[in-house]
């Protein structure tokens, strides 16, 4: 099953509805792709409307006109608008019910059909959709779905890495960027608090959030934990720098995280921008120019180390673009470049972290191009996808496919500089990678010893090292949940069995 297409039934409603909430945006749908959608021959207008981000846009209640603004502004404005946004206007959270602590009975459901009709039921406790107009974009996570049982697989991960590593030398430091309803914190610190009252004692749990009902949320979900500090900010403001050794978990957020697009030309292989210029009309056209952005710029000159070429760098794509009438741009490449920055303010402000993220590391019905997203909307409680990013903000989820081999890459690859250092100390459950290190202004604050090859920390740890490994949920879950809690009577394991195209990096 897949999480995020929120319990979608067999069937499926007309589009007519989301075809109607389109804007009447020039999408690129013939099979040529013509020059005067460059900006040396676009539309003069189009190309002189002022260039804004989505920061600027969040002081608006209006969604705007006559303005540019790369693709990854655009999505992000069309999802985190504090006015119309998705998140703000649409999203609501699946909940088993009041109590954190307390999710389904497993043991008396009789198997996978009936466990599905219980989610089912539970889902039509949020009401029915109207008749007309998009109904209530409710979403559930595998948090949600098997609390406490999963939030508990994440502690006992987390205690487990610690106990190795770090006790009795470092305090526990947990930060979760984007907690939702608080579940999974709750769930992590009670666990901790009754299978290990030592380390529950020297823990700090401080959570990352955006917005501000949530955050209050959070407050009231978790005020049994005296250890827990909600910041109501985004992680891309984040400022201070965390010097202790601290675990960063990620779980599910990544998928909204917005993207940029990159179109290659089919004889140089150039990449080329995406920009929005949106209309007076408030129609939406795509633009194309050369690479200008640094951080999209940077993340290409990174991947290219990583992963010579382009995404259709295949004989078969170089042939058909020699064909006559063939396109002269490729097909899109949605780039994660706001994944990228997350990394980089990883390695400057929690250098000494452990990152624990989780997410789709496929999806299907997702529309055109290389790592696209699934685009979808509810309409009279059913779940209807379209075929283009390029929709009525607010009234729309936009979330994407995570490529976890390509991000392992990338994140090393950004965390590290000059040394390299071997593990020489204890092992974890899911195993270790021995990567290079960082310099010593990033892994340790003034006071500390330098970093050198081959010493190892009080902890048992060597100085700096990064472990990052890509795993299965099944993988994840098989060697550290307890399992029989989520057992079906037939024997039948919904936490194993769903979720088969999500991933772990860790």
């Amino acid at each position: 099953m897949l999480a995020r297409v929120r319990w979608r039934a067999a069937t499926r409603v007309p589009l007519s509805f989301a075809q109607a909430l389109h804007t009447s945006a020039r999408v690129l749908r013939t099979k040529h792709i013509s020059d005067e959608l460059f900006t040396d021959s676009a539309d003069e207008k189009l190309v002189a409307y002022p260039l804004v981000t989505a920061t600027d846009l969040a002081r608006s209640d209006r969604p705007p006109t006559e303005v540019r603004l790369l693709a990854r502004d655009y999505i992000d404005n069309a999802l985190y608008n504090p006015h119309y946004g998705y998140f703000a206007k649409r999203a609501v959270i699946f909940t088993t019910g009041d109590d954190a602590a307390k999710g389904f009975d497993f043991g008396n459901i009789r198997n996978q059909l009936k466990f599905d009709g219980i989610v089912a039921d539970r889902y039509q406790e949020f009401g029915v959709d109207p008749d007309s107009g998009p109904g209530r974009q409710i979403w559930h996570t595998p948090t949600e779905l098997f609390r406490p049982w999963y939030g508990q697989a994440i502690a006992q991960c987390l205690v487990s890495e610690y106990l190795l590593k770090y006790f009795p030398y470092e305090d526990l430091i947990i930060y979760e960027v984007g907690a939702g309803n608080g579940t999974l914190g709750t769930n992590i610190l009670d666990f901790i608090r009754e299978r290990y009252p030592d380390v529950y004692e020297r823990t700090r749990y401080r959570i990352i959030e955006i917005s501000k009902s949530l955050a209050e949320n959070q407050k009231r979900s978790l005020h049994h934990h005296s250890c827990v500090e909600v910041i109501n900010k985004s992680i891309f403001e984040w400022r201070q720098r965390e010097w202790a050794p601290c675990f960063f978990l990620a779980l599910e957020v990544v998928d909204n995280f917005p993207h940029d697009i990159v179109r290659y030309h089919a004889q140089s292989g150039e990449p080329f921008q995406t920009m929005i210029a949106i209309d007076d009309g408030g129609e939406y056209h795509e633009v194309f120019e050369p690479v200008r952005d640094p951080l999209l710029s940077s993340y290409l000159s990174l991947r290219s180390t990583l992963r010579p070429g382009t995404p259709y760098s295949t004989p078969w794509w170089k042939l058909r673009h020699k064909l006559p009438f063939a396109p002269n741009l490729s097909k899109p490449h949605f780039v994660p470049t706001r994944m990228y920055d997350l990394l980089m303010r990883l390695r400057t402000h929690f250098p000494r972290h452990r990152l624990l993220l989780s997410d789709f590391s496929s999806l299907p019905e997702a529309i055109d191009g290389h790592d696209a997203p699934v685009v979808q909307t509810r309409f009279r409680n059913l779940m209807v996808p379209v075929t283009t990013y390029l929709v009525t903000p607010g009234y729309f989820d936009i979330f994407f496919p995570t490529d976890f081999e390509l991000l392992r890459d990338v994140y090393e690859a950004v965390m590290v500089r000059k040394h390299h250092v071997t593990d020489q100390g204890r092992s974890s459950p899911l195993g270790s990678i021995a990567t290079s290190v960082d310099g010593a202004q990033y892994f340790f604050f003034r006071g500390r010893r330098e970093p050198m090859d081959g010493v190892v920390s009080a902890s048992g740890l060597p100085i700096g090292l990064r472990h990052s490994g890509v795993y299965s949920h099944r993988e994840f879950l098989e060697t550290y949940a307890d399992l029989d809690q989520t057992k079906l009577m037939n024997g039948d394991n919904p936490m194993l069995d769903l979720y088969q195209n999500v991933k772990f990096l860790f």
